[in-house]
């Protein structure tokens, strides 16, 4: 029998929102897998459908620069979120953001790219870890850009002008009015920001998460003792609900729930003066998937599990 950890029990309440024991006998069920317990929680009903959200677990900020048609964000981690709040380390985390709008979002790129001032983006990073004391990384970036429209941009829990906890854009293809575009390109990122859509449309979605989205469904319905034509059936309508959260065009736009993103973008077309093509989008969110020890939580979940 595989060893269940109170940080596995953790990891996995964390993904799922379900209870400590219920992570515990989930893991136990499946050796100790921790992809395969998030399955069984959600063929039990105990976990949500598609909903992993990212743990955010590292401190720091993310920045945004956006250029017209090109846009670029960035993460730059920290140990503790009193420096997010550091005038010196907002200001370097936005510099580094304008400079990887040329030098583009290759991490070793953007740190070997010349620092306004002096050295490289590298050696700034080093000498603020130098006079604040605390370790620092740039962790990841990300672009967008367009041939002919705008990239829209949007920041959540703003601490400073395009730096904050969620950082989005949003790529507009089109020949309409920029100022247009520029507001509708706002409007989608905040969307993009609230829902965290998993992909663009369908054929954007991972073949290998819709199989596993598939298998849930079918394992769920067998387990309820429906027959074999019929999960069929409840697979595909499943599917279909699946692709309506999971992707930006076909979620319902949360600035107007009477309509898809995709309508709301074909709608703004009027006003635009010419069709528009959402094309992409990026998100980045402080800390994703990077785990930070929580020690009052942690020692509950070891009293739960039974492994302290």
């Amino acid at each position: 029998m595989a060893n269940i950890t109170a940080a596995m029990v953790k990891e996995l309440r964390e993904k799922t929102g379900a209870g400590m024991m219920d992570c515990k006998n989930a893991l136990s069920e499946v050796e100790g897998d921790i992809e395969a317990a998030f399955d069984w929680l959600r063929k039990k009903g105990l976990a949500k459908a598609a909903k992993k959200a990212g743990r955010v677990a590292a401190e720091g900020l993310v920045a945004l620069a956006v250029d017209g048609a090109k846009g670029v964000a960035v993460e730059v981690n920290a140990e503790t979120d009193f420096v997010a709040r550091n005038v010196e380390f907002q200001e370097m985390v936005s510099t580094i953001a304008t400079v990887a709008l040329t030098a583009g979002a290759d991490v070793p790129t953007i740190e070997a790219a010349g620092y306004p001032g002096g050295g490289s983006v590298a050696d700034k990073i080093q000498s603020t870890i130098a006079r604040i004391g605390e370790n620092m990384t740039l962790r990841r970036a990300a672009e967008l850009s367009v041939s002919k429209g705008v990239i829209g941009g949007y920041v959540h829990g703003q601490v400073a002008p395009n730096l904050g906890k969620i950082a989005v854009l949003v790529a507009l293809e089109s020949e309409g009015k920029a100022d247009v575009l520029a507001a509708l390109g706002r409007q989608v990122a905040m969307h993009v920001a609230a829902t965290n859509p998993q992909g663009l449309d369908a054929a954007s979605i991972d073949p290998a998460i819709v199989e596993r989205e598939k298998a849930v469904l079918a394992d769920k319905a067998r387990e309820g003792g429906k027959p074999e034509n019929v999960i069929e059936k409840i697979v595909e309508s499943g599917i279909k609900t699946f692709y309506k959260e999971a992707t930006l065009l076909e979620q319902p736009f949360v600035h107007d729930g009477s309509k898809t993103v995709a309508q709301a973008v074909k709608a703004a077309e009027a006003e635009a003066g010419a069709p528009i093509k959402l094309t992409g989008f990026v998100r980045l969110a402080l800390g994703e998937g990077v785990e930070k020890e929580e020690n009052d939580f942690a020692a509950e979940v070891a009293a739960a599990a039974g492994t302290r």
